[in-house]
C-alpha cells in the first residue's frame, strides 16, 4: 500500500462506500418518514370510523367482552391493523390478543393528544406488544351517552404481523440490495478514482515530459520549464522549485565552464613561465657540461644557479596559491604598525633592486596602523614588489605610499587607508590588462574563482586579499607602469 495508485483507490473506495452507506440510511429514514406519514394521513380517521360504526364503542364502552369479537371482525378485515381501548389515563383494557403478547400495559398519552390536537404527521406512539418500538397509530375518543370520555379507541397501523412479513421480505431482499450496493460501491469508486487520478496527475505527467526534454537541452542556456502546471499549489510550488533549480544548475555549469577555461589559460601562462627558467638552468648546464674543463666559466653556473632559484620560487608559490585555494590558511587580524612592515620589506628587497639599479620608495605617515593579518599583508606587497621589479627596467622606481582612491574607482569604501604600489616600468600586457579590466570593478574576489591571465604572483595576491577583506583597484599604461589601490581597513569591521 505505499504506492500513490494503491493508496489513491483504497482511500477513494472507502470514501465512496461510507457515503454510499450515509445515503443509503438517510434514503432508508426518508423512506420510513414518507412511508409512516402517508400510511398515518391515510388512516388518521380510521379509529374514528371504527368508533362510529360499532355500537359498544360508539356508545363508550371500553372493556366489554363483545369488544374483543368486534376487535377479531376488524383485524380480520386489516391484517395489518392491531385494535386497543384505553381508559383515560392511557391503560391498556380490552385487546384480541393472547395475555403473553401484551408488554405494556399503559400507554403514554402525550403522543394521543397531539394527534388529536391535529399536529404534524407522523407521530409515534407506543406499541403495547413491545418495550421498545413506537409505531404510527390512529385514534379516537370514546364518549358514552352524557358527553363523558370514557377512554380511546387505540389503533396500531403496521401490526405484529404486518412486522413479520416485512422481516421475511427484507431477508430475501437485503442480501440483493447489499450485493448491487456493493457492486456499485466498488465501479463507482473506480470510475472515481481513475477520472480523479487522471485530471490530478496530468500536471505531473506534463511535468515529467517536459523534464525528460530538458535533459537534451544545452546547459549552456538559461533552463526552465516550458509550460505553466496548474491544478494544485504543491504542483505549482514543485514546478517553481524545479524551474529555480535548472537555473541554478545551468549557471553553475556555466560557472564551472568559465572556471575551467580560466584554469586552463593559468596553466598555459604558468607552463610557460615554469618553461623559462627550466629551459634556461638546462641550457646553461648543457652549455657548461660540454666546454672543456680547462675553459669552463663560474658565469654559466651562477646563471644556472639564477634559474634554479627563479623556478624554485615558481614552485613555492604553485604551492602557496594551492593552499589558498583550499582553504588551509585563516588570517589573524591586529592593530599592525604600517611603516613597521614597509621596512621590512625594504630591507628584503633592498640588495636585489641595488643590483638592478632600481630606487625603492616605501613610507606612510608616522603612527599609520591598520587592522590586518601583518603576516599576509606582507606577502600581497612582497609579491607585488616582487612583480614590480621584474619589469622595470634599470634607474627605475617602486613606490608604496598612502593615496587618495582613484577616481576611476566606483565603489564606496569607507574607513580604509588607502594604499599605492606604483612602478614605471613596463606596464601589464595585453591580454592580462583585459583580465584586470573585467575585475576592475570587484573589490572583493570569491576565494574559489580563478583568475585568469595574471600568473601566480597576481593570483595569490587577489587571494590574500580576498582573505584580508580589502578592496583593489588597478591602473595600468603599457610602457609607462602599473599602480595598485589597496584599500586596508582601519578598524575591525
Amino acid at each position: 500500500m505505499k504506492s500513490l495508485f494503491s493508496r489513491l483507490l483504497l482511500s477513494v473506495s472507502v470514501t465512496v462506500f461510507i457515503l454510499i452507506i450515509a445515503l443509503w440510511q438517510w434514503f432508508q429514514f426518508s423512506q420510513d418518514f414518507s412511508r409512516n406519514q402517508i400510511q398515518q394521513s391515510l388512516h388518521s380517521e380510521l379509529a374514528l370510523h371504527m368508533a362510529h360504526i360499532n355500537p359498544l364503542l360508539s356508545q363508550g364502552a371500553t372493556s366489554d367482552k363483545a369488544l374483543k369479537e368486534a376487535f377479531h371482525d376488524f383485524m380480520l378485515l386489516g391484517p395489518s391493523f392491531e385494535i386497543y381501548t384505553l381508559d383515560i389515563t392511557g391503560k391498556v383494557i380490552a385487546y384480541d390478543a393472547n395475555e403473553d403478547k401484551i408488554k405494556r400495559t399503559s400507554i403514554a398519552t402525550a403522543p394521543i393528544d397531539q394527534f388529536i390536537s391535529g399536529a404534524e404527521l407522523p407521530i409515534l406512539g407506543m406499541d403495547p406488544r413491545s418495550t421498545n418500538t413506537n409505531k404510527i397509530f390512529s385514534v379516537a375518543p370514546l364518549v358514552d351517552g352524557s358527553g363523558t370520555q370514557t377512554g380511546y379507541l387505540y389503533v396500531i397501523i403496521g401490526g405484529e404481523d404486518f412486522d413479520m412479513w416485512q422481516s421475511l421480505v427484507n431477508q430475501h431482499q437485503t442480501p440483493l440490495t447489499w450485493g448491487a450496493i456493493i457492486i456499485g460501491a466498488f465501479l463507482f469508486s473506480l470510475t472515481l478514482f481513475v477520472l480523479l487520478l487522471k485530471y490530478f496527475t496530468a500536471p505531473f505527467s506534463r511535468l515529467e515530459r517536459d523534464l525528460s526534454g530538458v535533459e537534451i537541452k544545452d546547459l549552456h542556456n538559461n533552463l526552465s520549464l516550458p509550460n505553466d502546471y496548474r491544478g494544485s499549489i504543491e504542483i505549482e510550488q514543485l514546478s517553481h522549485h524545479i524551474d529555480r533549480l535548472l537555473a541554478k544548475v545551468s549557471q553553475q555549469y556555466q560557472a564551472i565552464n568559465q572556471q575551467q577555461q580560466a584554469r586552463q589559460d593559468f596553466m598555459l601562462h604558468l607552463s610557460h613561465d615554469l618553461k623559462t627558467p627550466l629551459t634556461s638552468l638546462q641550457g646553461y648546464i648543457d652549455t657548461w657540461l660540454l666546454t672543456p674543463p680547462n675553459e669552463r666559466s663560474a658565469d654559466l653556473i651562477e646563471i644556472a644557479a639564477k634559474s634554479g632559484k627563479q623556478l624554485q620560487q615558481l614552485l613555492g608559490q604553485m604551492l602557496e596559491l594551492s593552499a589558498l585555494e583550499n582553504r588551509q590558511i585563516k588570517p589573524a587580524f591586529k592593530t599592525t604598525d604600517l611603516n613597521s612592515l614597509l621596512d621590512e620589506i625594504s630591507q628584503t628587497f633592498t640588495p636585489r633592486a641595488q643590483v638592478q639599479n632600481i630606487q625603492l620608495n616605501f613610507g606612510v605617515n608616522e603612527g599609520a596602523s591598520v587592522y590586518t593579518d601583518p603576516h599576509l599583508l606582507r606577502r600581497v606587497l612582497s609579491n607585488l614588489v616582487d612583480n614590480a621589479i621584474r619589469y622595470t627596467p634599470k634607474g627605475g622606481e617602486i613606490s608604496i605610499t598612502p593615496a587618495s582612491p582613484p577616481q576611476s574607482k566606483e565603489l564606496q569604501v569607507t574607513d580604509s587607508l588607502w594604499l599605492c604600489v606604483a612602478d614605471n616600468g613596463s606596464g601589464i600586457h595585453k591580454h592580462e590588462l583585459q583580465a584586470l579590466l573585467e575585475m576592475k570593478h570587484k573589490p572583493k574576489f570569491k576565494r574559489d574563482e580563478v583568475l585568469p591571465q595574471l600568473g601566480v604572483g597576481l593570483s595569490i595576491v587577489r587571494q590574500l586579499l580576498s582573505l584580508l577583506d580589502c578592496s583593489i583597484d588597478i591602473m595600468s599604461t603599457p610602457g609607462e607602469g602599473s599602480q595598485f589601490y589597496i584599500a586596508l581597513p582601519i578598524k575591525s569591521q
